[in-house]
């Protein structure tokens, strides 16, 4: 089995892979939307070029398999990443896109791009790995991002389980629906358990949309437990001025900036205009929720008064 990819397309795929990642960090795009756009580019690439790309070999030197964890094969590990960007139909890009387009765009602008891109890539690796373990001999190509937007879900669902998204949810049919990320994500999980109890066979590999789930639960809790805390603190700190200071006053102007949509400026008009300190309180946690840098259009971060972007280093306070 050829260790390295054995066609100029699938080099020119890799490549693609890797400068949609660089452009999208220079240029500062959302990296959600960039993946999204480097899979449809790379699904259109495999169909013009499949005889040299799938042929005998099967996704020559893109698709991970079971058997590249053995010694003698470990130098195809690469294709853990590359693996992530390849799909075998058309049926599983527009299913794997579609919900990565609800789900990882609103994740991105809850975490930012770099927890964000640890969080994918790494949930992918996982889920591939969770795959490999029911056989470690097989040498079936895995394609698809599946594990990696399962990680996402998982991340998701422990760190925001009470964002409402638009999304495809599966209920005896697909239907696109506004549901809670955690409902959502129980719905998915119930779904491939479901499968995997029954041992239904279906040339899915649903070990690592499980393997993604779940490890993008445990790397949210890792990467995302400090934001948790410091919510957590800041809510200590509002309970403590209700009882034993007079509430602060709040520059608004500093506030303005972020108030760039008509939903935004309408909060803030409401904050303004709150008497009841605890009811502004919450509008204003709202309005911080919500809000986005003035510099780069990411969400921002707020603690003790203070925002700040983790992307483009904008800070101020209120």
């Amino acid at each position: 089995m050829d260790i390295m990819p054995q066609h100029w397309i699938s080099l020119v795929i890799i490549f693609v892979i890797i400068a949609s990642i660089v452009i999208a960090y220079v240029k500062k795009l959302m990296m959600s939307y960039t993946i999204i756009i480097a899979n449809l580019i790379i699904f259109v690439l495999i169909l013009f070029f499949q005889d040299q790309i799938i042929g005998s070999s099967q996704y020559q030197g893109l698709g991970f398999r079971p058997i590249y964890l053995s010694i003698q094969y470990f130098p195809n590990i690469y294709t853990l990443f590359t693996s992530m960007f390849v799909h075998s139909g058309i049926q599983h890009i527009f299913g794997n896109m579609l919900v990565f387009f609800f789900m990882g765009a609103a994740f991105e602008k809850r975490v930012g791009w770099k927890k964000f891109l640890i969080i994918y890539f790494a949930t992918g690796i996982c889920g591939a790995l969770a795959h490999s373990v029911v056989d470690l001999e097989s040498s079936v190509p895995l394609v698809g991002a599946s594990g990696a937007i399962f990680g996402i879900m998982g991340a998701f669902a422990y760190s925001y389980p009470r964002d409402v998204i638009v999304m495809p949810v599966p209920i005896g049919i697909t239907i696109i629906m506004r549901i809670k990320v955690i409902y959502a994500t129980i719905i998915f999980a119930a779904f491939e358990t479901i499968i995997v109890a029954l041992s239904v066979n279906d040339n899915t590999a649903h070990f690592a949309h499980i393997g993604g789930l779940i490890s993008g639960a445990v790397l949210a809790a890792l990467l995302i437990k400090n934001k948790k805390a410091k919510s957590n603190s800041q809510a200590t700190v509002h309970y403590d001025s209700y009882v034993e200071r007079k509430p602060t006053k709040i520059n608004f102007s500093n506030l303005e900036r972020l108030a760039d949509t008509k939903e935004r400026k309408d909060m803030l008009n409401r904050i303004e205009g709150e008497n009841v300190s605890q009811v502004r309180d919450i509008w204003l946690e709202h309005f911080l929720e919500k809000a986005k840098c003035p510099k780069c259009g990411r969400t921002v971060n707020s603690f003790d008064r203070k925002i700040w972007c983790e992307n483009c280093g904008f800070r101020t306070d209120y």
